[in-house]
């Protein structure tokens, strides 16, 4: 991604800049600086990958700075674009986030003293700090998380594009799935079905394909008769990340406890999207799954039943007992229960996303949940 194109809508972009500036009032700063590729895009519009260093400054009076590695975008959420050279001779600069936060020193000058600024304190390097003087710092970060859990309309048909990615994944993982398949082919198969449906390349590739185990990285080791694939694919289309799971019986034969099981799990999907709606604690949706879970004949469970999804492929909420998180209307969140047992070679992992509505919920992954074609 080369951020010549927006990748989110200008004008939802400047909603989102209004709503930073109301709580920009609130706390009496003077500036917010952004510098993750997440907030950069989720401000501006535009993304740029690891090998670049962009920012984003917003001014009280919601004057937008984005500057830009090499080249200036034509369209973005911004009211000054500038940019800094990324690369010498086409070899890139080590020294890029000096060269951008130079950019930012010569906007901020003339523009008056800045007594408190708000930076994301676990990104903000030297360079940035620097240039903002004896303004006081404060952080910023835990607002965006917030202002990110509930999804804009341009959000959710990005979101909405990776997770019909995971629906062509599974497809194609129906299709070529069967014992002596190694799981590197398996997961080359799959990436392709994923850029296929996106039409261009993916910001991240996905979480397990390794068979006959909880997860883990593709191998070389060839598929088993009587093992179950756990498939937790999770591509990421335009910095939004889906996270979904499905489970194959690899010789087409799942036995009567591997079925038992994946009855077991999908009616923990069930009791979700029964509960869910706003205003209900996670907890209590957590709570209930548990006991469902742990009535079962066979398998055990002990992980997070969940968690939001979005510029991170784990973000708020979390449905997750260490926290103790409200549903809110707009979140995104991926639902995963599970079962696992040697008996079940070696269990059952499968996981929904799911819009949180006024109402309930809506499953934005209704492909199929089967074990076979």
């Amino acid at each position: 991604m080369n951020g010549s194109e927006p990748l989110l809508d200008i004008d939802a972009c400047r909603g989102r800049q209004a709503r930073l500036r109301r709580h920009m009032a609130a706390e009496h700063l003077d500036a917010v600086v952004v510098v993750t590729p997440e907030h950069v895009q989720y401000l501006t519009a535009h993304r740029w990958d690891h090998r670049f260093a962009p920012l984003a400054a917003m001014l009280a009076d919601g004057t937008v700075l984005l500057v830009c590695p090499d080249k200036p975008v034509e369209r973005a959420a911004a009211d000054d674009v500038r940019t800094y050279e990324a690369k010498w001779r086409s070899t890139l600069r080590n020294d890029q986030r000096q060269a951008a936060a130079a950019v930012l020193g010569d906007w901020l000058e003339g523009r008056g003293s800045l007594r408190r600024v708000g930076v994301e304190y676990s990104a903000c390097p030297p360079h940035v700090l620097n240039t903002l003087g004896t303004a006081a710092i404060l952080d910023v970060e835990p607002e965006l998380l917030r202002m990110r859990r509930r999804k804009d309309a341009d959000e959710l048909a990005v979101l909405q594009r990776a997770i019909d990615a995971c629906g062509a994944m599974m497809t194609k993982a129906r299709e070529v799935i069967m014992p002596g398949v190694d799981e590197l082919t398996v997961f080359s198969v799959l990436q392709s079905a994923a850029v296929a449906s996106c039409g261009e390349m993916l910001t991240a590739t996905g979480n397990d394909y390794a068979c006959g185990v909880r997860g883990g990285p593709p191998r070389t080791s060839p598929c088993r008769a009587g093992d179950l694939y756990i498939l937790d694919l999770g591509p990421a289309f335009r910095g939004y990340f889906a996270d979904t799971s499905r489970v194959v019986a690899v010789d087409g034969r799942p036995t009567d406890a591997q079925v038992s099981a994946w009855e077991r799990v999908c009616g923990a999907l069930t009791i979700v999207e029964q509960m869910a709606r706003p205003g209900i604690r996670c907890r209590e949706i957590y709570e209930a799954v548990h006991a469902w879970l742990n009535a079962a004949p066979l398998g055990a469970w002990s992980s997070h039943l969940g968690h939001g999804i979005g510029l991170s492929v784990h973000e708020s909420p979390h449905l997750n007992p260490s926290w103790d998180d409200v549903l809110e209307e707009g979140e995104v969140i991926a639902v995963e229960p599970a079962l696992y047992a040697p008996e079940l070679r070696a269990g059952l992992r499968i996981e929904n996303d799911y819009l949180v509505t006024a109402t309930g919920v809506v499953n934005l992954s209704p492909f199929p949940l089967g074990l076979t074609n």
